[in-house]
């Protein structure tokens, strides 16, 4: 499987079922000092005629520690056969195990940031913005549901720096 750069603009996969059907590994850090954790909140688009990819993080994650330290982020997709690894960047903590390890996961440099082997699409993206999510602005009371403990995520808007499909 190779990987062809390609404009944002050239981007054919649906958004909606790339991040909320494929889940994505948010990898924050540079190579050498990095984590991953699998996301299925987030969005693509434009804002301040950019094109841009929204993450949230929550701040006792461990990958929200790489989030605040570097500036670059990137998003990536893997196909079905990955699922048991996506569930388990998800559901494991990095100070606990090393996830790449554990998953044979072989990391790749791309645009100042981390991927992994075998992706079928990487997004990178440089931090532009971030803003913590606040419940007095919630709109409907239903959202409080997603967060019991009141561990609000953090909001990141990040630039796309480039991105790489399958071909």
């Amino acid at each position: 499987m190779s990987l062809e750069i390609i404009k944002p603009e050239e981007f054919q996969r649906g958004v909606f079922k790339t991040i909320r059907r494929d889940w994505l590994l948010l990898t924050a850090g540079v190579p050498g000092d990095y984590n991953t954790m699998t996301v299925s909140w987030g969005g693509l688009g434009v804002l301040w005629n950019r094109f841009v990819a929204t993450v949230y993080v929550r701040p006792q994650r461990y990958t929200y520690e790489f989030m605040e330290k570097y500036d670059t982020f990137t998003l990536s997709a893997y196909p079905e056969s990955s699922r048991d690894m996506l569930m388990f960047c998800g559901t494991k903590s990095g100070r606990d195990c090393d996830k790449a390890a554990e998953c044979r996961l072989v990391p790749k440099e791309y645009e100042g940031g981390v991927y992994f082997e075998g992706a079928d699409l990487v997004i990178a993206c440089k931090k532009l913005y971030f803003s913590d999510l606040d419940s007095r602005n919630f709109l409907d009371p239903s959202i409080m549901d997603n967060y019991p403990e009141n561990d609000f995520h953090r909001m990141y808007i990040g630039g796309i720096t480039g991105m790489m499909v399958e071909k």
